[in-house]
Parts: C-alpha cells; sequence; structure tokens
C-alpha cells in the first residue's frame, strides 16, 4: 500500500490535467530483508526470483540443519514399530535396546530414533545400538523423560551432530548422540559386568523356582486344546532373533512334513508373512494383529495364575471364540508346554533364545522360566537353525519325472545334430510306426 502523503492536494480541473500532474515523491523507509521474505517476492529491482532462480533455490532462505519427520511416541518399541513408517522419528524409552528390537526398528526405516534411557547402560553387552549404527540411523539416547512429552504425529527436528532435538524453534531436550565408537565402548565397559548379571540371572531363576514350587514341572491341562498334536511334529515360531531366516530355511520341511504351525502373539503375523497359516496362536495377544487373529487359528489367550486374562478383553471385542489358559511363565514358555503335554513328537523353535546372551538380551525376569521351560521339555525341543542342518529335502518323484524327460529332449536333440543320429532316429520312427499299427490290428 501506497504510503498517505500528508500535504494538501489541489483538484485537478480536468481528466487530462490530472493525467498530466506529476505525483509527489515520498521516500519509502528501508526495510531489513528477512529469512521469512516470500521466495518470489521483489528483488531490488522490481524482480522477483526467476524460475532459473527458483530451480537452483539462490535466494531461499537457508534450511534448520538435521534431520526432520513425523514423531511417533511409545515407551514400548513393539507398539511403536506397529504404526512407525520410513521416514518417521521413532521415540521410545528404552533402556538396554534388544537386538529384535532394533531389527524392527531397522525394518520400518525411520529417520532417526531418539531414546529417552541409555541404549546401553553398561549391565551387560547387548546388541541393539550396533544394529541401528551399522544400518546408517542416527541413535540419539538419555534424552530423558522430556523427550517423551513430544505430541504423537508433531514434526521433530534432530541434529545428528548434537544430539539436539528440537519442536518448531524450540529445543525439548539434548542427549548422546550413537556412533561406531561410543558403542563399542559401551560394549567394552558392558562386558565388565555380565558375570555380575549371570550371577543374578541364576539367582532369579532360584526365586522363580521358591516361588513356584513344584507346580511349573507339573503337567498341564490340556483337555481344552482343540487342535490335534499328539504324535505329529510341533513348529512354534515366536517373532524374535532371526525368525525370518529361519522360517525362510524351514519351508521345505513344513512343505513335506506337515507340523503343526504355532505363533506366539507376533509369531502369528510372521507365519502370515511367510505365506503359511498358523493352526494356533498363544499370548497375550498385544503385539498380534486382528488379521492374524482372524485367520481361523485356535486362539489360546495366556492368563495368570489367578484367571485374568488382559488378552481376553481384545479377542471378545473382535467376537472371536477362544480358550483361557493359566500357566506361569512367559508366553513362548506356555506355547512350548502345551506342544510337549499334549503329545507333540518333536519341537522346533523359531526365533527363540538359546544363548546366556539372548536371555540378557531381553531383559526380563521372566526369562527364567524361559530357561526352566527347556529343562522340562527336554530332547523334543530342537533349534529351527539345527533343523537346517540335520534336514536335508529329498528329491520328489516329479522332480525325477522332469530330470529324465530333460535328459531324453538332449539324447534326441544331439542325435539329430549328426547323420547317423538322423539315420537312427528315422529307423526308431519306423518301428513306433510298425508297433503302433500291430497294436491298432489286435483291437
Amino acid at each position: 500500500m501506497a504510503p498517505i502523503d500528508p500535504t494538501p492536494h489541489t483538484r485537478a480541473s480536468s481528466p487530462a490535467a490530472a493525467a498530466a500532474a506529476p505525483l509527489p515523491k515520498t521516500p519509502r523507509p528501508p526495510q531489513e530483508a528477512t529469512a521469512s521474505d516470500a521466495p518470489d517476492q521483489a528483488g531490488p529491482h522490481g524482480k522477483g526470483r526467476g524460475p532459473i532462480k527458483r530451480l537452483l533455490g539462490i535466494g531461499r532462505a537457508p534450511t534448520a540443519p538435521g534431520v526432520s519427520g513425523t514423531a511417533r511416541v511409545d515407551r514400548k518399541t513393539k507398539h511403536l514399530t506397529a504404526r512407525l513408517q520410513p521416514g518417521d522419528i521413532a521415540v521410545i524409552d528404552h533402556e538396554d535396546l534388544d537386538r529384535v528390537a532394533a531389527e524392527t526398528l531397522v525394518a520400518a526405516r525411520p529417520a532417526a530414533v531418539l531414546n529417552a534411557a541409555a541404549s546401553t547402560s553398561g549391565r551387560f553387552p547387548n546388541l541393539g545400538p550396533q544394529i541401528l549404527v551399522d544400518a546408517g540411523i542416527p541413535l540419539v539416547d538419555r534424552l530423558g523423560p522430556a523427550v517423551m512429552l513430544i505430541g504423537e504425529g508433531s514434526t521433530v527436528r534432530v541434529e545428528p551432530d548434537t544430539g539436539r532435538v528440537f519442536t518448531g524453534r524450540r529445543q525439548v531436550a539434548a542427549g548422546q548422540v550413537q556412533t561406531t565408537a561410543t558403542v563399542a565402548d559401551g560394549m567394552e565397559r558392558a562386558g565388565a559386568g555380565l558375570a555380575r548379571e549371570m550371577s543374578a540371572f541364576a539367582e532369579n531363576t532360584m526365586e522363580f523356582i521358591r516361588a513356584e514350587g513344584g507346580d511349573f514341572f507339573d503337567e498341564l491341562d490340556v483337555r481344552g486344546i482343540r487342535t490335534r498334536l499328539a504324535g505329529r511334529p510341533a513348529l512354534i515360531v515366536v517373532r524374535g532373533y532371526s525368525y525370518k531366516e529361519d522360517l525362510s530355511v524351514l519351508r521345505p520341511y513344513v512343505k513335506e512334513v506337515h507340523p503343526v504351525l504355532i505363533g506366539v502373539d507376533g509369531g502369528a503375523d510372521a507365519l502370515l508373512e511367510a505365506g503359511l497359516r498358523p493352526d494356533m496362536i498363544i499370548g497375550d495377544m498385544d503385539s498380534v494383529s486382528d488379521k492374524a487373529l482372524a485367520c481361523g487359528a485356535e486362539l489360546v489367550v495366556h492368563a495368570y495364575r489367578d484367571g485374568r486374562a488382559p488378552g481376553a478383553q481384545r479377542v471378545e471385542a473382535l467376537g472371536l471364540p477362544y480358550l483361557s489358559f493359566p500357566a506361569a511363565g512367559t508366553s513362548e514358555d506356555v506355547a512350548m508346554m502345551i506342544a510337549d503335554d499334549a503329545g507333540a513328537s518333536l519341537i522346533v523353535a523359531v526365533g527363540s533364545h538359546l544363548t546366556m546372551v539372548e536371555f540378557l538380551d531381553k531383559g526380563r525376569a521372566g526369562m527364567a522360566s524361559t530357561f526352566l521351560t527347556r529343562l522340562r521339555v527336554g530332547g523334543k525341543l530342537v533349534d529351527a537353525k539345527g533343523v537346517s542342518r540335520l534336514y536335508r529335502r529329498g528329491v520328489s518323484n516329479i522332480q525325477i519325472g522332469i530330470l529324465v524327460v530333460a535328459g531324453l529332449a538332449a539324447l534326441v536333440a544331439a542325435l539329430g545334430a549328426t547323420n547317423a543320429g538322423q539315420t537312427l532316429l528315422g529307423l526308431g520312427w519306423a518301428w513306433w510306426d510298425d508297433l503302433v499299427a500291430w497294436v491298432g490290428g489286435w483291437l
């Protein structure tokens, strides 16, 4: 808008005179250029940024450094990854980030991971931080509780060099940026605490035995289980360590042996992703999809010893039938014990925990029951990696037939390439015609 001239004006006597009368010039006050000016605002010569400048980005306000994305916030990593999209910023509160959680985060391809807690506390050498760093995903941890107050769906900017976190122009937290060097240093310091953690693990196991008494080793009442397990092998899938690779290796085994397929919570989705339908789903139903629950498998909701079953509410809301099964231990333990007590001839575990570091990496007191479950199940339990080493797929009759046909075709082609071979093929065809005519005469 032109500035108002405070001097009085006289009315022109005619339109022509008005057009000829010069307009008074008022000096324009100087203005400071700001970064918020519109990109195509007129320059000092009255011309905006041309198409070439716009294409090259000349004249734009400098962008803030760092990585930006939509915040997805959850204290439970397994719940967060269900809605995490590529390019989002994952905000978690996960001390001693374990391998399974890290691999799930990497699969979701976030722009960065912000951890309110220490990704490695020093208790034991956990595997998660190294997986994220190796995947090239920025990891900033020890951000404190303030980072968990970031609103779900808000835009967050992270400076991977400084560890500062912003919403808009406001800094909300600052933490430690994890690199290959810092992760290696943390793993070295954590290795010193491994003996202490193993001692605590043994004490926890003894405490579990004292609390549960001999009931844990008693045979379960499996009369309510509808799926027939007696005399059949069972394949139990947990969405844990290397479960995708294990399932891929076991596809020929599943095709030929037809074991009972049991998914433990999210393991049911792992089976569906592999093109297999679970026969039974066991768990507290907190990390399994509605699609898996509705696939037609028998649903067994793991309940506490007092009968409380938190997962039952979700299954009831879907209108699906289920069996509530009170038992001690984790859902993975219950699946193995049900298969054992129902008479399964073999129990093949996919994605389960085997080594001491894997037990500690989960960081749950319930791992003591998992350790005892393996002692209880005994020789029936086989790790999927062991099956891949022991099992060799047999050659089917169809494959043998294809091989024979291919060999005959190659022989005919070779004979047809020589004069003697062509003569031999001609005699063969003549003999075949005589045989057909002779058989036709009898018919």
